[in-house]
């Protein structure tokens, strides 16, 4: 057989599988196929050919009635399985369950990437005020607890991305300038925390403090959400010290001597 020594090869079928996965995540509500088609500027033949074949593996289905499709949970089993066999998420976990026992909030992990704060994984607790966020969703770093906390302790260049925004006066950006940011730096490496009061989603809070793996490198944050009513816009000493608690246990567990803050 002869070995294709073209590194750059796409296979385009399987570009597209995914593309199309992506696009059912991001809406609640299930799909039309045009709907799909047009996002994607794909032919609707073709969509609806790669959707029946998703559904025939199992991540994919179909409403009868309304002939719309959404995902099945198997793409989030396998998404969790491996989360759940990295290390952080491994050494996070038990923290994070006993938190939320303890303080009954939920609870969420998140990860640094270029546009934001990735969630890998939420420990939810039962309260009327429900957090809806879902592993996989991105925080913006200027509106969440877990964004600001980047911004504090993590690479330069997340600072960069939004300084450049504000810069260009992206409408996102709203009322933020420079001095904001500087005093988010400011107040959160001084505290070693930071909040995000109604920023990330109406009626919700956030307390989030950073982790660091064993060479002192930022890594992840850990983070107690709940309704404004519970946790304050300058939410109570018994919240600020549970995240920092928490965040100080992952990260020695991960292998920090010594914690910053």
């Amino acid at each position: 057989m002869a070995k294709d020594t073209n590194s750059n090869t796409t296979n385009q079928s399987t570009v597209a599988a995914f593309a199309i996965l992506e696009e059912l995540a991001r809406h609640d509500e299930a799909c039309r196929v045009t709907d799909v088609a047009a996002t994607l500027g794909m032919p609707r033949a073709r969509v609806y050919r790669y959707l029946q074949t998703l559904m025939q593996i199992g991540y994919v289905q179909q409403d009868p009635a309304t002939e719309r499709y959404r995902l099945t949970l198997k793409l989030f089993h396998l998404g969790q399985a491996v989360a759940d066999s990295t290390q952080l998420t491994s050494v996070a976990r038990p923290v994070m369950v006993q938190l939320r026992d303890r303080l009954n909030q939920t609870m969420t992990l998140s990860i640094p990437e270029e546009g934001g704060m990735r969630v890998i994984d939420i420990v939810r607790a039962e309260t009327p005020v429900q957090i809806i966020t879902r592993p996989g969703t991105l925080m913006e770093f200027h509106a969440s607890a877990q964004g600001k906390v980047a911004l504090a302790w993590g690479d330069e260049t997340y600072r960069e991305g939004v300084s450049a925004a504000i810069a260009a006066g992206e409408e996102k950006m709203g009322a933020r300038d420079a001095a904001w940011l500087a005093q988010v730096i400011e107040e959160t490496r001084k505290t070693g925390w930071a909040a995000a009061p109604e920023e990330t989603l109406p009626g919700l809070n956030a307390v989030s403090a950073p982790i660091f793996d064993s060479t002192g490198r930022f890594a992840a944050t850990i983070t107690v959400a709940g309704s404004v009513k519970e946790i304050t816009a300058e939410p109570s000493q018994a919240y600020i010290d549970a995240a920092l608690e928490a965040a100080r246990k992952i990260s020695g567990n991960l292998g920090l001597m010594e914690y910053p803050v």
